[in-house]
C-alpha cells in the first residue's frame, strides 16, 4: 500500500471508504442499500489508487451494452460494487460505488420477464407445432 499512497491524493479516499464502511453494515443490518456517486466527490488519480487498493477485485464483472457500455463490477468486499458507465465513444460518463446485494442494473426488470415468458410460449408453440 506504501506505492499507493505515493500518489497524488485529496485525502478523500479514507473518509469515502469509512462511508463505505458503514453503509456495508447498514446493509447487513436492515437492508439499506447506498449508492455513492463518485463523480461528485474530487479525486486524484492517488485516491483511485487508494480505492481500488483497499476495495480490490471480485468474482463478478457483468458489461452491459445500452448506449454505450456499462461495467458492473464486485469488489472483493462482497456487498460492495463499482458501476462505470461509458458512452458510445468509450467516454467515462459516471462512477457509482452500489452498497447492496445485487445492483439493480443486473437485476431482470418485470417488463423484461415478462416479454421473455411471452417469448418462450411463442417459441414452444413452434416446437410443438412442428411435432
Amino acid at each position: 500500500m506504501n506505492d499507493v499512497m505515493s500518489f497524488v491524493a485529496t485525502g478523500n479516499a479514507s473518509p469515502l471508504l469509512h462511508e463505505i464502511r458503514h453503509a456495508l453494515a447498514q446493509l447487513i443490518k436492515d437492508g439499506s442499500e447506498n449508492i455513492i456517486d463518485l463523480g461528485a466527490i474530487p479525486f486524484a488519480p492517488g485516491d483511485d489508487r487508494i480505492l481500488e487498493e483497499i476495495l480490490g477485485t471480485g468474482e463478478v464483472h457483468a458489461v452491459l451494452s445500452l448506449q454505450g457500455e456499462s461495467h458492473v463490477r464486485e469488489t472483493s468486499i462482497p456487498g460492495v460494487w463499482r458501476v462505470d458507465h461509458l458512452d458510445e465513444a468509450g467516454q467515462q460518463q459516471s462512477r457509482f460505488i452500489e452498497i447492496t446485494f445485487m445492483p439493480d442494473i443486473l437485476k431482470t426488470q418485470r417488463e423484461d420477464a415478462e416479454r421473455g415468458l411471452e417469448t418462450l410460449a411463442e417459441r414452444l408453440g413452434t416446437l410443438d407445432d412442428n411435432r
